[in-house]
Parts: C-alpha cells; structure tokens; sequence
C-alpha cells in the first residue's frame, strides 16, 4: 500500500523543523552564505513556527532576515562558566578576561564605524577605548604594541570572522601580529547588530559589580502574577533541559522544583517533539539524550591521551565516593602513566606533566555536569556514577554459580 501524499509532506515538514531546531541549538548564529547555509534556508522557512515555540518555551527571540538567523539564547544559569567562548582554530583554546574585554571594545569600535575598517585602525580604536578611566580603575590596559597583545586581537577577529560580522577582503591577520603588514575587513552590520543576546541594552545598566550587572542586563519584566511566575519558571527549566547536561533536582528552589514534579511529563515531551531528544529521568535529575550525538560541544569518552585519561579519572572519581584532592589525582595520573603510558603521547609521559593533564580532565569532566569543584578539591555528582566500574558476573557452562572475572564493565546509577 502507497502511503498518502499528505502525510509524506506532513514527515517531511516535522522532519524539516526537527533539523531546523537543532541547528539553532547547535549554532544560535547562522549566516545566510557560507557552511551553514543550507540550515539557515531551513529556519527561514520554518521561521514563524520556530519563533512561536521558543518565546514561549524558552523565552529566547528569534530574528530571521536576509543575511543571519540569530536565536538569542541566554543561559539557564548564569553562574555557567563551562561554555566560554573559543579560538576558531583546531585548538579551540577559551578566551581569557582580555581577550574577553578586547572583544567587548573592538565590537563598539566597529558600532560606530564605517562599512570597511582595516585591523590597525581597529587596533587604534580599542587602545583609545581602553583608555576609559573605568577601564584603567580595573586594571585593564592595552598597548598593542607587544606580540602577545596583537595576537589576543588576532584571535577576537578571528571570532568575528567565524561569526559573519567581519568579512576579510584583503591580507592575513598573521601579518598584522608580525607587524609586516594590514588586513581590510568589510563590516557586516546586521549581523553585528543581532550579536547581543541581552534583554536590556549595557548602557541603561547601572548597577556594581559584575554580577549584579549580568542579572540585570537579562532580567525579565516584573513578575506580578501566578501566570507570569509560573511562565519563567517553565522557561527557565526548558532552559535548563536544552542547554546543560543534567538537570539536578537539588539545584532548584522549592517551586522550581514542585513545578517540575507537576509538568515534568509535559515539559519534557514538548522539548523531544521538536528536537529528537530523549528523557532520561532519575532519582538526581533529568538529561535529555541526544540519539543522534551531534548537539554536544564536549563529548565523553574521547580517543587520543586526554580522553583516555579523563575517563581513568572519571572511573577513579566514581569509586572513590566523595571529595577527592587535586594532589591525589596527579598521583593517580602519575601511577596511570606507568600502567598506560605505552598509549600516551610523549609530552603526557614527561615530569610534572599530570598538572595539566588533571586540568583538562576536570574542565571536561565538570563541563559535563560530572564533578563540581571544590575549595579544597573535586567532588563527584550522582551521574559520575556511570562511569564506575564494576565487575562482570561470568557463567560458565555446566555451573549455577557465577564467578567473578577481573574484566570489568560499565555500571550506570539507579533510579
């Protein structure tokens, strides 16, 4: 039997929005030519349903036009630390606070700017711009003219570059860092316009510290009513559910949390049907499974050293059972050298390399809601749990009795 057109069309339509969706998840900025050009021909099509859905489950605008599809998301915590922004190399090495606040300057420079801007007039501009008595009071000071300074630049337009803003049109950032030659850029001010993802305007904020700053400038309307209330909170945990690897129930207020016990099925459900993602509901808390594991920025376990030794740390964290020291875990990386060591690059194999091997680790392992850091060390969370190591119960052949074999096997946290 021939299935009928119109429900081919309609699979195809949900199919189409499911792709649409992820790739915004994916990439909140997707630009109208380039390697994301057929995803952002999808969300302008599905544009509208799109734009509906996420303002009123997350809370997040949507703003399609002729050059960019830019979803404005913003955080379900915003004490998250574990999504910093990143070179656009193969490294992908975090950005520091100045390459932080450089970019912060060379994005007003450019607000203000003409169509076309060359790198060493941009450079001029964020040294004047750095001359703000505020920014000098906290320590910020540009010169540009040292090699390390100039790259930190090098690599913020970079950024902007991956993002759309900048176009390059003539020379190589490489030059301009040796200090042998300029780089011209067009500017696109659309898409430079969209990049803020803030539901109130820096300058109108005047509150201290950064804290209080970053709360305001993505502070929401008052919220004078039951239906208002229970709307955050309902965008804030799809929020949650989209964005972080678990969702841990100790993490919530009293009415986050009654809330979630009432509309966990519905909230849940409403996030699979338009992304593909499946609820895994525990004891902890709730991960939404990705099937198709392409919606992850960090990813658990890895081949090459450092995935291998995150994952012997991860195991070794599980078993542990509680807080365990910095210092007892570079003496685990320095006994798993020993052991693995024929598996390991070189330089992981070197004297007081297990510093930074442990740093790594950790960094994957909390961005992964794995272990939280102490003051005084590392502490496993309940989902930490499926990478213990337990082991296998093997049957042999004319026995009732299993025995025990020293091969073991992954174990995942009960409910």
């Amino acid at each position: 039997m021939t299935t009928p057109l119109g429900e081919v069309l309609d699979s195809r339509r949900t199919a189409e929005l499911h792709k649409a969706a992820r790739a915004l998840l994916k990439e909140p900025l997707l630009l109208a030519h380039g390697p994301d050009a057929d995803a952002y021909r999808l969300v302008r099509q599905h544009a509208a349903e799109l734009r509906d859905w996420f303002d009123r489950n997350t809370g997040w605008s949507l703003r399609v036009d002729a050059e960019a599809a830019r979803l404005r998301k913003a955080p379900g915590s915003l004490a998250d630390a574990t999504h910093p922004a990143r070179e656009a190399s193969r490294a992908g090495t975090p950005f520091t606070r100045r390459r932080y606040v450089l970019l912060c300057l060379a994005l007003a420079a450019l607000e203000r700017g003409e169509a076309q801007i060359a790198l060493g007039r941009l450079a001029e501009q964020v040294v004047l711009d750095a001359a703000d008595p505020h920014l000098a009071a906290a320590g910020i000071e540009f010169t540009l003219e040292r090699r390390d300074e100039r790259l930190d630049l090098a690599a913020v337009v970079r950024l902007l570059l991956r993002h759309g803003v900048l176009r390059r049109v003539a020379g190589e950032e490489d030059a301009y860092v040796s200090g042998t030659g300029d780089v011209l850029y067009d500017v696109q001010r659309r898409v430079l316009a969209g990049l803020l993802a803030a539901r109130h305007g820096p300058s109108t904020i005047t509150a201290d510290g950064f804290e209080e700053r970053l709360a305001r400038l993505t502070a929401e309307s008052a919220l004078d009513s039951d239906e208002l209330r229970f709307r955050a909170i309902r965008q804030k945990l799809t929020r949650h559910l989209l964005d972080d690897p678990v969702l841990y129930y100790d993490e919530l207020t009293d009415e986050e949390l009654a809330y979630l016990t009432r509309q966990r099925a519905f909230l849940t459900a409403r996030v699979g049907e338009l992304t593909g993602l499946v609820a895994e509901v525990r004891a902890e808390g709730i991960a939404m499974v990705d099937p198709q594991d392409d919606l992850t920025d960090v990813r658990m376990p890895e081949q090459g050293t450092h995935g291998h030794v995150t994952l012997l740390l991860a195991e070794h964290l599980a078993a542990a059972g509680g807080e365990v020291s910095r210092e007892e875990l570079e003496h685990r990386v320095r006994e798993l050298a020993v052991e693995h060591g024929g598996f390991w690059s070189k330089s992981a194999k070197q004297p007081g390399a297990e510093g930074e091997l442990v740093e790594q680790a950790l960094a994957k392992l909390t961005a992964l809601a794995l272990v939280t850091r102490t003051p005084t060390g590392v502490a496993p969370l309940p989902t930490l749990a499926r990478y213990a190591v337990g082991d296998t119960v093997v049957v042999e052949p004319g026995r009732s009795t299993p025995r025990t074999s020293r091969v073991s096997r992954r174990k995942a946290p009960q409910p």
